[in-house]
């Protein structure tokens, strides 16, 4: 007798959010099911892959990172962007930081001629981060908003903490915008319910849970992506948003990226190590429910477009 396979169903779907414009928006989000259960959902769509780039060299990286992105390309967030584009991302993930150093910062109108000039120079969607430092990422945001005022950025990320101000010019000029939480679930629907008191549309918010690589803490934050996930498909229309994991920065802050197979020669190639590191990373977090993955070395990214293939069912 055949055995009838049992499936899960849920009562709600996730919000679907559009990120850029015209034929070359993403959309991520409105499915009703878990991670890569196609059988059991109506429409679960793919996760996309965001590339990192920066507005100055990061410097705490390291040398392998930064020879895989090419010396010459590091040193242009132009040129930068557009081997994003030849790599075959879905989206550009911005960082800006320049404005929050000690020593010469940029100021915030040069900031936006970045973006813009990035934004211009690709066809690519933008994300668009902060430095994570409230004073003077609440001065840049405003002028970089404006700069791609109908563009429909993702921009961020805001905290429960410090919301208000660039909420308020991510409406103004049609933004989406990131809801950080620290790997604490009420938080996370706590700011979501801030953004929408001060009425913020709930389809243009992405959750940002916050995470850490393998073997940083990966379990933990990997099962409050889970939860969130669950909580939304379950009803929850304040935790009924898509996520953003954070990949590329996480990894490079990892020891096991950093050390060098002439320091460790048990551990085998530092390159091999530096893109397992990532991938690995990244698959746990797509099994999780993250609908967008920022990351950053150019190998990692073909394996994981590999694997979001292969995961995939074909038209």
């Amino acid at each position: 007798m055949a055995v009838e396979k049992v499936k899960k169903s849920f009562p709600r779907k996730i919000n679907k959010v559009t990120i850029g414009t015209g034929e070359n928006a993403v959309e991520i989000g409105g499915h009703n099911g878990l991670p890569f259960m196609y059988d059991e959902a109506d429409d679960l769509g793919e996760p996309v892959i965001a590339m990192d780039i920066f507005d100055q060299e990061p410097d705490k990286w390291t040398d392998i990172y930064k020879d895989s992105i090419g010396r010459d390309v590091i040193e242009d967030p132009v040129s930068w962007a557009e081997k994003a584009e030849e790599l075959g991302v879905d989206l550009l993930s911005l960082r800006l930081t320049r404005h929050a150093a000690e020593e010469d910062p940029a100021s915030p109108e040069e900031c936006a001629e970045l973006a813009t000039a990035v934004n211009d120079a690709v066809d690519l969607p933008l994300i668009i981060w902060g430095s994570g430092d409230e004073e003077p990422d609440n001065k840049m945001f405003p002028e970089v908003s404006q700069a791609l005022a109908g563009e429909q950025c993702l921009i961020g990320s805001v905290t429960e903490d410090n919301y208000k101000t660039i909420a308020a010019t991510a409406i103004a000029d049609g933004h989406n915008i990131i809801g950080e939480s620290p790997i604490d679930i009420n938080i996370c629907k706590q700011v979501n319910i801030l953004l929408s008191d001060m009425g913020f549309p709930t389809d243009k918010i992405v959750i940002f849970t916050t995470n850490g690589a393998l073997g940083y803490g990966i379990e933990y934050a990997y099962s409050i992506m889970e939860r969130t996930r669950i909580s939304s498909l379950g009803g929850d229309e304040m935790m009924a948003m898509p996520i953003i994991a954070d990949i590329g920065p996480e990894t490079q802050r990892a020891k096991e990226v950093k050390v060098s197979a002439d320091d460790e020669p048990s551990w085998g190639s530092q390159e091999e190590r530096t893109i397992a590191w990532e991938t690995s990373t990244a698959v746990a977090y797509l099994q999780a429910g993250a609908d967008i993955l920022t990351m950053a070395n150019p190998d990692a990214i073909e394996y994981i477009q590999s694997y979001i293939d292969q995961m995939t069912p074909g038209e």
